[in-house]
């Protein structure tokens, strides 16, 4: 049985990325509109918003664009080609933020998927402490 090659990439293929999150099957229930790309996509150029890719063969199967702020990670969108493709990047997303020192990984819903790697829901004011104190931080994506 012949290997399949894969790798996880950082900020190689933002606009892929979010292009594909965009795609859904039913286009029309997406909420990744064309402003949304233009925007998240000069917030990338400025590097603020980020991609975690995941590739198979030399091709683009999974990933995930946020925005880092301090020391605060807001997870926007995920998708997946094959099966686990976009967990391979949220978990590649987790140990990137812990090393260098996030203190919040922001998913904004919780759902099975995220819920287990271990995504909690945060009371209101217990969540703005938590954001006040991570986005004071000075950490940095790449560092």
């Amino acid at each position: 049985m012949k290997r399949s090659s894969s790798s996880i990439t950082v900020d190689r293929a933002f606009d892929e990325v979010i292009t594909q999150c965009g795609e859904r099957r039913f286009p029309e229930e997406t909420w990744i509109s064309d402003e949304i790309v233009r925007v998240y996509t000069e917030l990338h150029r400025i590097g603020v918003a980020h991609s975690i890719e995941t590739w198979m063969e030399g091709k683009l199967v999974g990933g995930l664009y946020g925005i880092a702020l301090g020391g605060a990670f807001f997870g926007e969108s995920m998708f997946s080609r094959v099966p686990n493709a976009s967990k391979f990047a949220l978990v590649t997303l987790v140990g990137r933020l812990i090393e260098r020192g996030y203190r919040l990984l922001d998913s904004q819903i919780i759902n099975d998927h995220v819920r287990q790697f271990g995504a909690i829901e945060i009371p209101r004011d217990r969540y703005l402490g938590l954001l006040a104190e991570a986005l004071s931080l000075p950490v940095s994506f790449y560092a």
